[in-house]
């Protein structure tokens, strides 16, 4: 299957994601490579030119690398290897953009579905900025954990924090390159997560904050069976503040989807109000018609 790939750009304080396929020449931006003031919001800026998230299917996770849970317990990846398949999630737990989305949309997915964490699956949400630690990572899980509200679930979600060289291994591995900026002291990266096999070779992607219950089940189903899915249609939300006249992000994501929901709002009420109008104008004419036949009779 061909990939194609297109990209959506985080733009604002919390998000405004626009559908845009980037050519070349609006990459580029000015002489310097840095995006111009006035220049068209598609143009791409030099960070994201170092962010992707690549699929690599098959590719095995490795086992052996060190982290601590939520608890502070030294582990290494393998442990949640072996039993059933995994869902990986790689976000940053202090990330004031899309990584909460990231875990709300697939705790959301998750909820739908009949399998249940620490029995059909379990999942390990690792963070890739190596400065977080176990008390961020047991913040994170109580929260989801609450929010699953699955009693005796606890075991199958699993929050990791670890060391540069350990995270830098595995975002390779499974083709998630990020990058650190500085200057507004947050990471540029993509948002998606992955299915696992229980032996910890990488099933499937799945792209974005919102995962089909549906799709999301599919993958788990094959994953238990050790299968390798299909490449997938890359829909990339970058997690990064920019603004085109500064070269940084700045005005976002909810606004846009405030916008989103009100024109979705406005398209239901648009369209059950057509439907109303329609059903009103039949049952007039359907009593018209029988009032000219009533007549008619007499």
């Amino acid at each position: 299957m061909n990939v194609h790939r297109s990209i959506v750009w985080s733009v604002g304080i919390i998000g405004v994601a626009l559908s845009v396929t980037v050519p070349p020449a609006a990459a580029q931006g000015g002489p310097s490579g840095r995006p111009v003031a006035g220049a068209p919001s598609a143009e791409r800026p030099d960070l994201l030119k170092d962010v992707s998230f690549e699929q690599r299917l098959d590719a095995q996770v490795p086992g052996d690398l060190p982290f601590r849970d939520e608890t502070g317990r030294a582990v290494q990846l393998s442990e949640y290897f072996g039993r059933r398949p995994v869902i990986l999630a790689l976000v940053y737990y202090e990330c004031p953009m899309l990584c909460t989305q990231v875990l709300n949309g697939l705790v959301s997915a998750l909820d739908i579905l009949q399998f249940d964490a620490g029995k059909e699956y379990d999942v390990v949400a690792v963070s890739f900025n190596p400065r977080e630690g176990p008390d961020l990572a047991t913040a994170k899980k109580r929260a989801y954990v609450e929010r699953y509200k699955r009693p005796g679930t606890e075991g199958g979600f699993h929050f990791l924090t670890g060391p540069e060289a350990s995270i830098a291994q595995l975002t390779k591995a499974v083709g998630f390159r990020y990058k650190w900026d500085p200057e507004i002291q947050q990471y540029a990266h993509a948002t998606g997560i992955m299915v696992l096999t229980p032996d910890g070779r990488v099933s499937k992607y799945y792209y974005g904050i919102e995962y089909s219950p549906r799709d999301l089940r599919l993958g788990l189903v094959d994953a238990s069976e050790r299968k390798i899915g299909s490449p997938v249609d890359q829909l990339l939300l970058y997690c990064y503040h920019y603004n085109p006249s500064t070269g940084k992000y700045g005005l976002v994501v909810m606004t846009a989807l405030r916008i989103g929901g009100v024109l979705t709002m406005l398209g239901i009420a648009s369209f059950w109000f057509a439907m109303w109008w329609r059903g009103s104008r039949l049952e007039r004419r359907g009593a018209e018609a029988g009032k000219r036949h009533r007549t008619s009779e007499s």
